[in-house]
């Protein structure tokens, strides 16, 4: 008997992108760890990978992160 039961229906709405697979999918149909999400449609989902690119350039690039004193230098 298993501990946990797998969720196999989402909530309705809810869109995923598998990295495993490449694919928008409706509701939870591959495990967490292979899916980004949830987003609010299938058009946002469709976008994840270019918007988790697009954070990491905006934290990359934030003055804030890469200040001398968080790399341990001197000022």
């Amino acid at each position: 008997m298993a501990l946990f039961k797998k969720r196999t229906v989402g909530k309705p709405g809810e869109w995923f992108y598998c990295l495993e697979h490449g694919k928008v999918e409706e509701g939870p149909d591959c495990p967490g760890k292979n899916r980004m999400g949830p987003y609010g449609s299938r058009e946002e989902a469709r976008h994840a990978m270019q918007t988790a690119a697009d954070r990491n350039l905006e934290w990359e690039t934030d003055p804030r992160w890469h200040d001398k004193a968080g790399r341990g230098e001197d000022e």
